[in-house]
């Protein structure tokens, strides 16, 4: 029976002793070695591209978090065109030098009424169904000119619930996504998707009728863009009321455009015919002045499948289009993964960046942080520990690209800001703690319009002193030393 209990006090002793080795060496080993929990993945739709830079990186990095030491840091620009912005303390960095090509074009226009300005707005699920991007759009387009919706695609996962525009399709379009295609049949279009019109008993078909938004309200010279292929029978039925007209689909250039009418529109339906190889990317809406904004928002995107553009398509695009500037908003699914290390997406970014001034030549480019996100901790609603980590990756690709950048999580409030939204009366965000309502929508929309026109507003009196404005900068540390950056 002693035996017995000297055996049992034993194995005591060993658990105990364990359990305090345990909770010793948890302290001192490195931390990669006791993973934190991630967030849970189901339900989230996020792009093929990122969950393969997310793996890759996780080989190379061994720590999911930094001990930071805080630095001052100020960005002195070189002029451009004899203007030169006051420099910037690097946590206010807003980048406006490098809007100086678009801030000329806005004021030929606005002066002149010279030329044209055209807008492409990159986005997530935060601009789903025209959110955000038709309030801004409006403003714009009040401002400057302008009228149409812009580009729209032949298909939509948020058609239904887009104002914008009225947008029906059939159910029989081949649809192939950046989002999880890599290589694709026919090279993607600017909207980042490629569609083919499926050969069957039934019809292959699209409809666009005319919003009521105040400068929407026509189909304005509509016209199709479509790609190469051998195909030469396929063609176009348009349908407009009673009347049918017929065009045939010239596919001999790597990108096709086809009027479908000389007029404006209020609504019309296009049916394809044997046209199942010829790839088509969607139908434009616009008056030709004043400022346009085409939406490409795509759920589950991170920005990363942009890298995979055909570089010659989309230089045809920019000569057909001719975008001025570029908006890249993206980080809500880039926060799905709870890590605090977002060195991978900075890099990824920064490739995209060049890529898509590689394929636009001569655009310039806005980047947007991501949103406030609110995390439930313990019983409370509280900011999502990893917002303030990205914003600082995605400032940082936006300084070493020579991007501007807008700081939404810190235009919209800051810590806790989602919360409060959601939680005002009436509530300017979803119940999800994630994505703005209307009311919230229309409210980013004028912050995002305001910062423009703050820069704008002070090329316009540099441009006339052709002289730096006097500016007291602001004391800010939040760059650590992992986020240096090579400023002048």
């Amino acid at each position: 029976m002693s035996t017995k209990t000297s055996y049992f006090f034993q194995t005591l002793a060993v658990i105990f002793i364990s359990a305090l080795c345990f909770l010793f060496f948890k302290e001192v080993l490195p931390k990669r070695i006791f993973l934190e929990p991630t967030i849970s993945l189901k339900n989230v739709a996020v792009d093929s591209l990122l969950l393969e830079t997310i793996a890759l990186e996780e080989e190379i990095y061994t720590d999911e978090k930094t001990s930071d030491t805080f630095y001052r840091k100020k960005i002195v620009f070189e002029q451009i065109d004899g203007i030169i912005y006051p420099p910037e303390e690097y946590g206010q960095y807003k980048g406006f030098q490098y809007l100086i090509p678009f801030f000329e074009k806005l004021y030929q226009l606005e002066t002149k009424q010279e030329g044209d300005i055209r807008i492409a707005y990159f986005g997530d699920s935060m601009t789903d169904g025209d959110l955000i991007v038709q309030d801004f759009r409006k403003a714009m387009q009040t401002q400057f000119g302008g009228e149409g919706v812009g580009f729209v695609s032949i298909t939509s996962e948020s058609a239904s619930s887009r104002s914008s525009i009225s947008h029906q399709y059939s159910g029989n379009w081949k649809i192939q996504s950046y989002l999880n295609v890599k290589r694709p049949i026919k090279p993607f279009g600017v909207n980042g998707h490629v569609f083919f019109a499926n050969d069957t008993l039934s019809d292959t078909w699209v409809r666009y009728k005319a919003g009521f938004g105040m400068h929407t309200s026509q189909l304005n010279n509509p016209t199709l863009f479509y790609g190469n292929s051998s195909n030469k029978t396929g063609e176009m039925l348009i349908k407009i009321g009673k009347d049918t007209l017929i065009k045939k689909l010239n596919t001999e250039k790597q990108l096709n455009a086809l009027a479908i009418s000389t007029t404006n529109l209020k609504s019309f339906k296009a049916v394809f015919k044997q046209a199942d190889s010829i790839p088509i990317y969607g139908f434009n809406f616009d008056d030709g002045k004043g400022v346009h904004v085409d939406n490409f928002s795509n759920r589950g995107n991170s920005g990363l499948p942009i890298s995979t553009f055909n570089t010659n398509l989309m230089k045809q695009f920019q000569e057909r289009l001719d975008y001025d500037l570029i908006i890249l908003h993206y980080g809500t699914n880039v926060l799905n993964y709870g890590t605090y290390n977002y060195n991978w997406y900075e890099k990824g970014m920064t490739r995209v960046v060049n890529h898509i001034k590689e394929c636009f030549p001569g655009v310039t480019i806005l980047v947007i942080s991501t949103a406030d996100k609110a995390t439930k901790y313990e019983l409370e609603m509280k900011t999502d520990s990893a917002v303030v980590p990205l914003t600082l990756a995605q400032r940082k690709y936006a300084v070493q690209s020579k991007a501007g950048y807008f700081n939404l999580y810190e235009a919209m409030g800051g810590e806790g800001s989602m919360a409060k939204w959601a939680e005002e009366v009436p509530p300017m965000a979803n119940k999800d703690y994630t994505h703005f309502n209307y009311k919230g929508a229309q409210k980013v929309a004028g912050l995002l319009y305001d910062q423009i026109q703050t820069g704008y507003a002070q090329y316009k009196l540099m441009r006339k002193n052709k002289k730096v404005l006097p500016t007291k900068p602001t004391v800010d540390s939040v760059s650590s030393k992992n986020n240096t950056v090579n400023a002048q």
